[in-house]
Parts: C-alpha cells; sequence; structure tokens
C-alpha cells in the first residue's frame, strides 16, 4: 500500500504531468479527511516546483453555492485546479443565472466546467467524497492498461448507433447515442480541457435526449441528496421518452424520488431568488427525471461501499445518472449516479451488427 504522500505524488505526476513553475489551486473543506488529503497534494506540488495555493470552503452539497472567494479564485484561471472536496465543490450562482458560452457553442452554468470545457485553458481534478482509503487504494493503478481498455470501449460508443442493456435484476433498456461522442475518465489529465474523477476509472456517453426507453433497477448503491447509499432492496425505474417516470422499490426509492423532487424545487427556487428566467428554470427543473449518463466501470481496485467516487469506477458495473448529462444540452441542478451490477452490454451498430462490450459483468473488449 502506497503512502499518502506517495499517491499524491502519484496522480500530479502520472495524471497531471504537472510542471515546475505551473500554477495549481486546491480546493478543500476544512478539518475533514479530504483536507489531510488536499494537504499532501498541496505538500507534492510544492515540491515538484509548482505555485500552489490550498483554499478552504465549507462543506457543500449538490444544493450549495461555492464561496465567492473560491469562484474569484478560479476565474483567475490557474494551469490545473483540484476539488478535493467532502461532497461537491459547490455551485456559480452568477453564470447560473446567465451562463457563459464556450467556444464548442455550448452553455455553461459554471465557471469551472466553462474553463476545463468551454474554452479548455485549465486541467482539472475532483473528488467528490474522497477519503484517505480509497485515495491510497485506488489511485494508484496500471493506468496504461486502463487506458487501452478505454481506447477500445470509446471507440465502440462512438461509432454505436444504439446501446442495449439487461442484468438478472430486471434492468432491460435501450437508448440511442447517435450524434453523441463517449468520455473517458482514465487518470489522462495531462492536457489542457482534460479533467476527471481520482479514482479514475470509466468510459461513458450521455444517450440522445428523450431516447431512453425500458427499465433501469438499480442494486449495486446510488446517489442520493444527502449521501451516497448501498442498495439494499433494489430500485426500479420505468422510463419512458427519456424519463424518469415511475420507481419502485424500498426505502431506498422512496428516497430516490425526494432527491428527484428536490432537483426540480431547486430550480423553482432559482427564478424566485436568482432572477433565473421561467423557461430555463423549466427545462432545468423538467430534466432532474432526464436519464443523463450511461458509464462503465474499469478500476480492479475499486470496490462498492457505498461512495460514488469510487462505486462507480467498480469494473464488472455500468451506471446510469439521473439529471444534468455531460453535452451540457440537458441541463439539470442534480445529478445522481446509480449502480447495475452484472449486466449484459450490447451496442447496436450502424450496419445492423450488434456487439457485445459486456456480457454478465465481464468486459468483452
Amino acid at each position: 500500500m502506497h503512502s499518502l504522500s506517495e499517491t499524491a505524488h502519484i496522480a500530479l505526476s502520472q495524471c497531471l504531468e504537472l510542471k515546475k513553475n505551473e500554477k495549481i489551486l486546491i480546493v478543500t473543506n476544512p478539518d475533514t479527511e479530504q483536507a489531510e488529503i488536499a494537504a499532501a497534494l498541496y505538500e507534492q506540488a510544492r515540491a515538484m516546483g509548482a505555485q500552489a495555493g490550498l483554499l478552504y470552503q465549507p462543506v457543500k452539497t449538490q444544493a450549495d453555492f461555492a464561496e465567492d472567494e473560491v469562484l474569484r479564485a478560479i476565474e483567475a484561471r490557474p494551469d490545473v485546479i483540484l476539488s478535493i472536496s467532502t461532497e461537491k465543490l459547490g455551485k456559480d450562482k452568477a453564470r447560473l443565472a446567465a451562463p457563459l458560452a464556450g467556444a464548442d457553442g455550448r452553455s455553461y452554468d459554471h465557471i469551472f466546467n466553462y474553463l476545463l470545457h468551454g474554452i479548455q485553458t485549465i486541467r482539472a481534478v475532483w473528488t467528490p467524497g474522497i477519503t484517505k482509503d480509497i485515495f491510497v487504494r485506488a489511485v494508484p493503478v496500471d493506468y496504461a492498461a486502463m487506458r487501452d481498455t478505454a481506447d477500445r470501449l470509446e471507440a465502440l460508443l462512438d461509432e454505436a448507433s444504439a446501446v442495449m442493456v439487461r442484468s438478472p435484476r430486471g434492468t432491460d433498456i435501450t437508448f440511442s447515442v447517435s450524434g453523441r461522442k463517449a468520455m473517458r475518465d482514465d487518470g489522462d489529465f495531462r492536457n489542457a480541457g482534460a479533467g476527471g474523477n481520482l479514482p479514475a476509472g470509466e468510459v461513458f456517453i450521455s444517450p440522445a435526449i428523450k431516447s431512453a426507453e425500458g427499465t433501469i433497477v438499480f442494486d449495486g448503491s446510488i446517489s442520493d441528496i444527502a449521501g451516497d447509499i448501498v442498495i439494499r432492496t433494489p430500485i426500479a425505474c420505468t422510463v419512458r421518452g427519456g424519463y424518469v417516470m415511475g420507481i419502485e422499490g424500498g426505502e431506498e426509492a422512496r428516497r430516490l424520488e425526494k432527491a428527484l423532487m428536490h432537483g426540480l424545487n431547486m430550480a423553482a427556487t432559482l427564478v424566485r431568488d436568482q432572477g433565473m428566467a421561467p423557461e430555463l428554470a423549466l427545462s432545468y427543473g423538467t430534466n432532474a427525471r432526464h436519464l443523463g449518463e450511461f458509464g462503465i466501470g474499469l478500476n480492479p481496485a475499486a470496490r462498492i461501499g457505498g461512495n460514488m467516487l469510487e462505486d462507480e469506477k467498480v469494473m464488472g458495473t455500468i451506471h446510469f445518472a439521473i439529471g444534468a448529462n455531460y453535452d451540457e444540452d440537458a441541463p439539470a441542478l442534480i445529478h445522481l449516479d446509480g449502480l447495475v451490477k452484472s449486466p449484459t452490454v450490447v451496442l447496436l451498430m450502424p450496419t445492423g451488427e450488434e456487439v457485445a462490450v459486456m456480457e454478465g459483468g465481464a468486459l468483452a473488449v
């Protein structure tokens, strides 16, 4: 097992390729386990000759705004930004009210996403809920092997027209990925415009808007406004026209329904408190139930433990997120990931060929 300091060096050198005199901003929460990780990264960054800044703010949930000081520090456009947070970095109230137009033609409601994706001037890592155990266990992995697998999956998803997912617990859903591009979180954040999680280990894609039809049965773990939970009673979600229209199960299902309603209510609050245009708020509220992400876990050191940062990277699982997507064309104020165990994933290619990329949880590529 690597030490905290050794793992911090691996993250900065192998994943971010931090260079001497580069400016790096690290944002964390005081008096937390995450602050200890942030301090190790800060010390390693300084030892590597970077100009490092360490900034603390109170813990932020999916419903909270980032502190103004944090947003101003991001606006200064450092080369690298690390969000080593207990939960979230926090929303950007100014850009929610007046989104920024990126060079890619998309609209961005957070300065962080604008710099990373919109104009691609920064490299970044975000680690919501990271613990020291997860950090030292699941960050030091074989990145060359992970990136090789990600290459193959990304190429297949980019070519595919649709994705079909089945699982032993009853998942049976199909959705279009036509016109979408796969994304990857494989620990390669060495170039401007690249960013992702540590631990890394997934390839993911945004389902085409309003295309998903079928049933998802979450049976691993799932995100909630109040924190991630390991699922004891599977949650069955009926998806029609891309939206979650029905939720069945036990206590976990009731918590998910409450979280989706919270996403809707948050949008209404922005009209009252931040002056968001009602039609924009309606879009945010509606998309709280839209299927925003499909991902495949690739990290062999990750395990399910009720921490979605790690859980969604577990090899042998796939995950769906309800809420905001990564193509920035179905904005929402929540993004709730949920795991499906032992899935079979089949891609429908434009030629009509069916390509299985997972069979019963085992990668087939």
